[in-house]
């Protein structure tokens, strides 16, 4: 596949498209599922997505997937055309869910750039046998036994008997519009010039070149991807061989003149456009953009696909802007200096940069849909392996958290929904001697709380008791203090240790030590925490708590001797100097401050971190109450250098070879171009 034409584009699009594609199947299918019947939507919807992407994968040469879902989309091709209702669903809905997984999986080979080595003949075998099963027809023996999946050509490229006959060939035109702000028009243009060259070797296309030529894009929106071509196919099969094609808006298709086919192909072309192509920014969502539209003009909308590698790098060059913007404004050089003319620009400067920013930080923001719709499968397959009947309701989905957030995310919510069903739920049995009823019920919800986003994952299960879980701990050695002295908050912290189960078997799902301890170490992460309550009989609620973003934050900077901190002001209850009559020491030597009747003990950053500090004494200094998940601590300080916004980077690797790191979270550019490192509010309440 030369022809001058790079393929990088093009495999952008077809994992993009394909992957969007096996969400919808799986969507369709599991809404199918939960009504127990194959609605004409739902078959319509399955037909669509595999007819799709088996063209696709077919012109991308993944043989595999092509098969595959050339075999599915036989499948209900004969339930749509037959209008079949009354079927078996539950074997359907498998295969289904069975082949999309497989499809995925293949999807992830591609896009490391492996050899699609995964075998679907079991899979088209089981979904053949289902078809033979619809038509009353018995499988042959062969095709039950078969242990290779048939070539790709003898599903998508056409078999012998559709070749076109030169004695019964008709002349159509096809006019294709395809969807406003699909993009890379032209590329979509050459994916149907490739699949019409397996119907008829005759055919012209206007434009002719759709590769080279910088204005065919722009044509193709205006005037249409234009087709003359000879076959032997009828009207309506054409026609769903056209609108098969991902993103075909419209189409008009229409029998012509022979002699509108036998032009020369080198006939100019009038390649002048009435109206410009209008273009706005992109708001974009997800790896390749999962578009959000965008009103312009007349009602227009437009969307574009971005790269995710270029928006991480608009971020990094806006962290930049923001940095440079506070060098030049607070430069200590004119500090003191009255500058009117300089402060109005640098008010107005800043102004600039903050909405830039928002915009920036906008675009990066995504919904948490995408992430909760996925547990939709989690649950499902679990009920069914472990014999439980459970409802999963999403509440708060639009919520929108920074795309880096959303990352790091995704396996601590698959671990608390797969905890949830595991050991939450009960069997329906016992459900109803508990006096619950059969179904029992997991509710995910987002919601946001300041700069931070609450994700609460909620069961009516048989939750789990205090003492249990002491008992679990002290088994496995996780007990750092007597039991007795702990809190309710740190007793039920011990399920998210390494090595805490309660199970006293290692299942399928849990049971081995292995999976919520990853929630914590993803949490802490990203500055985030998870908090546990449990109701013995009643249920468990799990909360997240996450930032929105992580590329630029407010913060209060601080001096400990000569050198600087940051903290979040987000994490600041209150700054205050300390009064000797309010110091308390215990009788092991911590120190505490009283603070209106409640005590908080004191941590001197000069000590954490073997600094020289200016002050010694606890009330010649600064105090600076901090809080997170309800605990709270008194930090030491220096003095305070005032607030700003900063852009939050990665510690270099030198410093995190260093030991006694747990307080940090980054560092940070000050405005007079000085570094200072960013404190881990959760790592200090932890000392």
């Amino acid at each position: 596949m030369d022809n001058g034409f790079s393929r990088e584009p093009m495999l952008d699009i077809f994992i993009y498209e394909t992957m969007q594609n096996i969400e919808q199947l799986e969507a369709a299918i599991l809404a199918g599922e939960k009504q127990n019947r194959l609605t004409p939507d739902t078959v319509n919807e399955v037909f669509r997505l595999m007819h799709t992407i088996k063209g696709s994968a077919a012109m991308m040469m993944c043989d595999n997937i092509a098969s595959l879902a050339h075999a599915l989309e036989d499948l209900f091709a004969y339930i749509r055309e037959n209008q079949l209702e009354d079927v078996e669903c539950g074997q359907l809905f498998d295969l289904a869910l069975e082949s999309a997984d497989f499809i995925s999986l293949e999807m992830e080979k591609v896009k490391k750039g492996m050899d699609l080595d995964g075998d679907p003949a079991g899979l088209i075998a089981g979904i053949r046998e289902c078809l033979h099963i619809l038509k009353g027809e018995k499988p042959a023996e062969d095709e039950l036994k078969t242990k290779e999946a048939p070539p790709a050509a003898q599903h998508y490229y056409l078999p012998a008997q559709v070749v076109d006959k030169a004695d019964d060939r008709k002349t159509y035109e096809a006019i294709i519009f395809f969807e406003e702000g699909c993009e890379m028009e032209n590329i979509r243009a050459f994916v149907i010039i490739h699949r019409l060259k397996e119907i008829t070797p005759d055919f012209r296309h206007i434009p002719s070149d759709i590769v080279a030529d910088d204005q065919s894009v722009d044509l193709i929106r205006e005037k249409g991807f234009t087709i003359y071509f000879k076959t032997s196919w009828d009207y309506e099969k054409l026609y769903d061989f056209f609108m098969g094609t991902a993103f075909v808006r419209d189409l008009t298709l229409r029998e012509v003149e022979e002699d509108k086919l036998l032009r020369n192909l080198t006939e100019p072309q009038d390649l002048t456009l009435e109206t410009p192509a209008l273009k706005v920014p992109a708001i974009i969502d997800g790896d390749l953009g999962v578009p959000r539209q965008l009103d312009v003009g007349g009602g227009r909308q437009s969307i574009i696909s971005v790269d995710v590698a270029k928006l991480d790098k608009l971020m990094d060059l806006m962290g930049e802007l923001v940095i440079a913007e506070a060098m030049v404004t607070q430069n200590p050089e004119i500090s003191d200096l009255k500058l009117d003319s300089f402060a109005k620009a640098a008010r107005q400067l800043r102004k600039i940069t903050g909405e830039m920013q928002d915009t920036v930080m906008s675009i990066r923001m995504v919904p948490l849909s995408a992430s909760f719709r996925k547990m939709y499968r989690l649950v499902r397959d679990m009920s069914k392996k472990l014999g439980k009947e459970i409802d999963l309701i999403l509440t708060g989905e639009g919520t929108e958290v920074d795309k880096n957030i959303i990352e790091h995310i995704s396996d601590p919510l698959m671990h608390l929904v797969r905890n949830a069903a595991d050991h939450g739920i009960e069997t329906p049995a016992e459900r109803l001697t508990a006096g619950k009823p059969q179904r029992g019920q997991i509710v995910l919800a987002a919601k946001g709380a300041g700069s931070d986003v609450l994700i609460i994952v909620q069961d009516d299960g048989r939750g789990i008791g205090k003492d249990e879980i002491i008992q679990r701990a002290r088994e496995r050695g996780l007990l750092n203090k007597p039991a007795e002295e702990m809190t309710t908050e740190e007793i039920y912290n011990l399920v998210f240790l390494p090595g805490f189960s309660t199970n006293e078997k290692a299942g399928e799902f849990s049971g081995r030590g292995v999976g919520l301890d990853v929630v914590t170490k993803n949490l802490e992460a990203i500055g985030g925490s998870v908090t546990l309550e449990s109701t013995p009989g009643v249920g468990t609620t799990t909360t997240l708590k996450i930032p929105l973003t992580l590329a630029i934050i407010d913060a209060m900077n601080i001096r400990v001797g000569s050198a600087k901190y940051t903290l979040p002001t987000t994490s600041i209850k209150e700054t205050f100097r300390a009064k000797a009559a309010d110091l308390i020491q215990d009788p092991e030597g911590e120190e505490m401050i009283l603070v209106r009747g409640e005590v908080h003990s004191i941590l001197r950053l000069h000590e954490v971190f073997a600094l020289r500090s200016d002050h010694t004494e606890l009330t010649e200094g600064i105090m600076l109450m901090i809080e997170q998940d309800g605990k709270c601590r008194c930090l030491f300080a220096d003095e305070l250098l005032g607030q700003q916004q900063v852009v939050v980077k990665a510690l270099p690797p030198y410093l995190k070879s260093i030991n006694k790191v747990e307080g940090l979270a980054g560092c940070t550019l000050l405005g007079d171009g000085s570094i200072s490192l960013i404190l881990n509010v959760g790592g200090l309440l932890a000392m």
